[in-house]
């Protein structure tokens, strides 16, 4: 009889889980404190938006970081292993409008509903360390926070443009602009200009930078990436005096090569002097006209979008400080404000986007550099060149190789002080000013008197007013005078409260180290325990966040350092970012309908058969496909386990000390077991390969499950079983925590599983025993082989036939026949 028929129910996964999950919660196992004797582990997932219930996404990422935290814990390590909400943001007005709620009251009732739902799934979180962004007790310390960086000089206000709804009055996220209209009434979205506060990251450019050299633990792209976002360059920049007024226009090249090849100067529609450069002029109102329309596109179009090339000359000219000619000032649509300058410096012969706006609108092309063995005519060049080369028509710099020609340029312009050396960033100052209701508010003060004043430390937290008035529940702040009114904290006169509230990436880039102390009343941060516990160790997460999010906790980091909160430069040691779950062919997403509710899967199959497959079906930086199949597969490996652990209770009613001398299956199943506790220990230690890792374990409980057939029970010592088992269900327990600890109390012991250690491996007893094997041709020994005992007839002519010494004998001839004595010789016969 087999095993699979001596006992044909599953395990009642409802009542064990449930089972499990109440004495884990009861007894608070998961809970931790700093502790010096051990070395401390802080596993930290990206925390959810609490959207209303968890997805397949979700169950993922939180599997991963689940078994890394089981995982460290029986390794010895103390850790930290935190979960909480990032609870602001715009879903949550949206909800609230469309239910005629409260966003916080649709926000709080989505947190209870998935709290439950992860602790369905057995995660081991310290949920005494919850917190919720949106929670006053929070975000009073990143209003403090904000506070100390306005002081140390970090913080500053200055004018931006934003979306703008005149019926609704309110100011929108890109978002919430559809087709150019407001999402909620559909009428025209306008650009406009407002104040709005900015964090000086740019500050922190070159340490961002530098520091991704420290980040040996985090994916090569991920550092590209974030390279390639903080987009250090180095060059000349100069300044091009405007004809007739009293101004200059600041360029700043990584080309200056090419600067006698200028032929034409954009400046963007938003650029400071443009008011300058038009005042009173006849071009004045259909330039202005044009600034409008392209402010309206911009406005409109996605970041992806690359719109037409389009340009108005402004009528005045600049002059080339390095020859004297006169340039043309454009203002061009393409050349964005917060880079750089505001102004770039045309080179059509060497610049592809100049090259095509100088052909639209008929402006010259001059080329001055030549690659090698090559000529270029402005009349017939169908695109820039790009290349390197020799300069011509340059001046002194002509006959130059482009990059000794870029040192002596700027050299000249240093010397003559009209240019210098310089180093320019990609990376623009953070603008975390929302004109929304569901966020933190600034807190800042506006008095006509003293201006901008920062709110008393001890007035703190600026709380969100709570009206519950069906309507009056999402209005911005701007729109509550109860809100607005104050009174100046230096002066005491009537003054108004700042109405923005913060971006929602402002509550993400610190969360992880509030969690060190989430109950601590005193300041944002209890320096020992963030000393002891960051920075965190492993974080995972989604690559969608691998430009913004991390780079924003980074810059945090360093500004937390700053203000003597913390003494580390960065914030993850190791990062690891999760493929997406794929389901026909696409990303998961209700939009497409191809969702798969986890809650359904639970009541089907239980949590541990869904955390196993989302560990088992891929690795876990590569996508996971969806597979009902691959679902069911992991129920039926759970359910095997199961009932071979019940069908031979009486075999395991033993000690796990193996014996001295063990028989032949003996040896081979203490032998595979201590192979797989190797090969799971690299998987999960090198490369969080969890697939391969289960694989294993399936080929020891297949080598198991056959030691011990029905009439087979005396080909393995029993204590050799029972530790088999006993290392096969150690090893499960940070995929399958419920099944694992049931499973280990059904095997007798007293102790819970989550009290043991992980499983030692023993090099000696994973050796293969070897056999000598005598490699003959036409009955004269050639050669040796060293084999495993168990090797099979085919393996031996195969390897006897690839052996080196072997070769040199039958090389060139042909093999009639190979003879196998079993266990002893191969004969090969030419």
């Amino acid at each position: 009889m087999t095993e699979e028929n001596a006992i044909s129910n599953k395990y009642d996964f409802k009542a064990i889980e449930k089972k499990w999950q109440t004495l884990w919660e009861d007894g608070e196992v998961y809970k931790v404190t700093e502790d010096d004797a051990k070395e401390k582990y802080y596993v930290l997932e990206m925390f959810p938006y609490p959207s209303g219930r968890i997805h397949m996404g979700h169950v993922r990422n939180y599997s991963i970081g689940d078994v890394v935290a089981r995982y460290k814990r029986m390794r010895g390590y103390n850790v930290l292993h935190p979960m909480g909400w990032d609870a602001f943001g715009l879903p949550a007005e949206n909800a609230a409008q469309k239910n005629n709620s409260h966003p916080a009251t649709w926000t709080y009732a989505n947190i209870d509903y998935m709290r439950k739902q992860l602790r369905q799934l057995g995660l081991s979180y310290d949920w005494a360390r919850e917190i919720a962004t949106c929670n006053p007790k929070y975000y009073r310390w990143e209003q403090l926070l904000f506070i100390e960086m306005y002081k140390k000089g970090i913080v500053y206000e200055k004018v931006t443009t934003v979306n703008w709804c005149e019926s609704c009055q309110t100011v929108l996220a890109n978002e919430q602009v559809i087709d150019g209209a407001c999402w909620r009434c559909d009428d025209p979205v306008y650009p406009r200009k407002m104040n709005g506060w900015f964090f000086k990251i740019t500050d922190y450019a070159e340490e961002l930078l530098a520091d991704l050299e420290q980040l040996k633990g985090w994916p090569e792209k991920v550092l590209t990436m974030q390279r390639n976002w903080i987009g250090k360059s180095t060059g000349l920049t100069c300044d091009f005096p405007v004809e007739d007024l009293d101004c200059k226009i600041s360029i700043f090249t990584t080309r200056p090569d090419t600067i006698f090849g200028v032929t034409f100067m954009s400046i963007a529609t938003e650029h400071p002097l443009l008011d300058t450069l038009i005042a009173g002029t006849d071009r004045e109102k259909e330039i202005r006209e044009f600034n409008q329309e392209i402010l309206t596109e911009k406005q409109r179009q996605s970041v992806e979008e690359e719109p037409e090339k389009r340009g108005i000359f402004t009528g005045r000219y600049c002059i080339n400080p390095f020859n004297g000619e006169r340039i043309p000032i454009y203002v061009a649509n393409f050349v964005l404000v917060e880079y750089g300058t505001g102004a770039v410096m045309a080179v059509p012969a060497h610049d592809e986007r100049d090259f095509e706006f100088a052909r639209k609108y008929d402006l010259k092309i001059t080329p001055v550099v030549i690659p090698a063995e090559t000529t270029l005519n402005p009349k017939t060049m169908e695109q820039a060149s790009t290349i390197p080369g020799v300069l011509e028509n340059s001046g002194q710099f002509s006959g130059m190789e482009s990059l000794v020609a870029q040192a002596a340029i700027i050299k000249y312009a240093k010397e003559n002080q009209f240019g210098s050396a310089h180093v320019t960033y990609r990376l623009r100052d953070w603008g975390i000013s929302r004109q929304r209701y569901w966020g933190a508010p600034i807190p800042m003060i506006h008095c006509d008197t003293c201006g901008v004043q920062p709110v008393p430390t001890s007035d703190l937290p600026v709380v969100l007013p709570e009206d519950t008035e069906v309507g009056s529940a999402c209005l911005p702040l701007h729109q509550r005078p109860s809100f607005i009114a104050t009174n100046c904290p230096k002066c005491g006169k009537a003054a108004k409260r700042e109405t923005d509230t913060m971006d929602t990436f402002m509550e993400s880039s610190w969360y992880f180290a509030r969690y060190v102390c989430p109950r601590f009343t005193e300041t944002p941060l209890e320096k020992a325990k963030a000393s002891y516990w960051l920075p965190v160790d492993q974080y995972i997460g989604g690559v969608e966040h691998a430009i913004l999010h991390l780079l924003y906790s980074r810059f945090f980091t360093k500004v937390l350092r700053d203000l003597g909160y913390l003494d580390i430069d960065e914030p993850f040691t190791n990062l690891l970012t999760q493929g997406m779950v794929i389901k026909d062919g696409k990303k998961m997403s209700k939009s497409k309908g191809n969702v798969v509710d986890p809650n359904d899967l639970i009541q089907l199959y239980g949590a541990d058969t869904v955390r196993l497959f989302s560990l088992f079906a891929a690795p876990p930086e590569r996508d996971l496909e969806w597979s009902s199949q691959g679902v069911e597969g992991s129920s039926r490996f759970l359910n095997r386990v199961y009932r071979l652990i019940l069908s031979i209770s009486d075999v395991l009613d033993c000690s796990s000390e193996i014996p001295e001398k063990l028989s032949e299956p003996g040896k081979a199943l203490h032998r595979k077991t201590h192979q797989t506790i190797k090969r799971v220990t690299e998987n999960i230690e090198q490369n969080f390969h969890f697939n391969t890792a289960i694989s294993a374990m399936m080929e020891l409980f297949n080598v198991l499950s056959a030691s011990v057939g029905e009439h087979d029970r005396q080909k393995s010592e029993p204590q050799v079983i029972r530790n088999a088992i006993s290392v096969l269900l150690l090893m499960l327990s940070p995929m399958v925590p419920h099944f694992a600890a049931e499973m280990w109390e059904k095997i007798g012991n007293k102790d819970s599983i989550e009290s043991e250690s992980w499983p030692l491996f023993d090099a000696e007893a994973a050796k293969e025993e070897l056999l000598t094997i005598v490699i003959q041709v036409n009955g004269k020994v050639r050669s040796r082989l060293e084999v495993p005992v168990d090797v099979d007839d085919d393996f031996l002519i195969k390897e006897a036939l690839a052996d080196d010494n072997t070769n040199k004998f039958i090389e060139g001839k042909q093999v009639k026949k190979t003879i196998v004595v079993k266990k002893k010789l191969v004969n090969i016969v030419v």
